[in-house]
């Protein structure tokens, strides 16, 4: 009688099917993660995103269409950004305390998967709030939005960026209470010296020429010209400038994190 020796087939861990594979298993993980929080963090997104529409109104009474067009484009903005660049870092921050980020760091799994399942994370969490601000809009001011196809590689890489830039600050600051300290900061430079949801030839001609090359306005910008006619201009730098910050933000979590293996 022959014996035959079984052979181990080694698990292939590369290609574009164990990347989706760790994709998949990395965004259950942090879906599980946030399973408390998360329909809270939805609903408070979907609350600010018409708060914002709403309010902006009772401070200008007198709103021109311009105007409303302005506000309405830039709490859409707002709604998608601040998950990314505020929320975002908050998270990973608590993570860092409750001790959750460095098992998830420790796992064998492309950091590019992991990363991935975060923007797929942030952008659930902040297209429900663009929507809201959208539909409030359309219903408080009456606007006439002008929708493109264009929207998509707005809203794409607005959020991509977003997203990327509170990545990159979350890991790249080790200490958790610093990180927190300086999303508060950010919230504080997007609303008052960001030309978000106002016109950006209202801001001194020095810092007018300082938010072209940081990213919140080209941000606001790209979305707006998606969604409107006419009031966005030089789009293409805007386009840019937030592939830019984009890479810049890839390649700087790439290095923090690949120093983790």
């Amino acid at each position: 009688m022959t014996s035959v020796a079984a052979t181990v087939l080694p698990v292939k861990r590369s290609g574009v099917g164990h990347w989706m594979r760790t994709y998949r298993a990395m965004l259950r993980w942090q879906f599980t993660d946030m399973r408390l929080l998360l329909p809270m963090t939805v609903l408070v997104q979907l609350l600010s995103g018409v708060g914002l529409v709403i309010g902006f109104g009772l401070l200008i009474p007198d709103m021109t269409e311009r105007l409303a067009l302005f506000l309405s484009t830039g709490a859409v903005v707002v709604s998608l950004v601040i998950v990314g660049v505020i929320m975002g870092p908050q998270l990973i921050a608590q993570q860092k305390s409750a001790g959750s980020y460095d098992f998830m760091w420790s796992l064998p799994v492309p950091r590019s998967a992991a990363s991935a399942a975060w923007v797929t994370l942030n952008a659930s969490i902040a297209i429900p709030g663009m929507l809201g601000a959208l539909v409030a809009a359309i219903l408080r001011y009456d606007v006439a939005f002008d929708v493109t196809l264009m929207v998509v590689p707005a809203v794409g890489l607005t959020l991509l960026t977003g997203t990327l830039l509170g990545y990159a600050l979350a890991h790249g600051i080790p200490k958790p209470d610093i990180t927190q300290l300086i999303s508060q900061l950010l919230i504080f430079v997007i609303f008052g010296f960001a030309p978000v949801s106002y016109p950006i030839e209202n801001l001194p001609g020095w810092l007018a020429t300082v938010n072209e090359f940081f990213p919140f306005y080209p941000m606001a910008n790209v979305v707006r010209d998606s969604l409107t006619d006419g009031i966005a201009v030089n789009v293409g730098r805007s386009y840019l400038v937030l592939s830019i910050w984009a890479v810049l933000a890839s390649v700087i979590s790439a290095a923090v994190l690949r120093r983790r293996k």
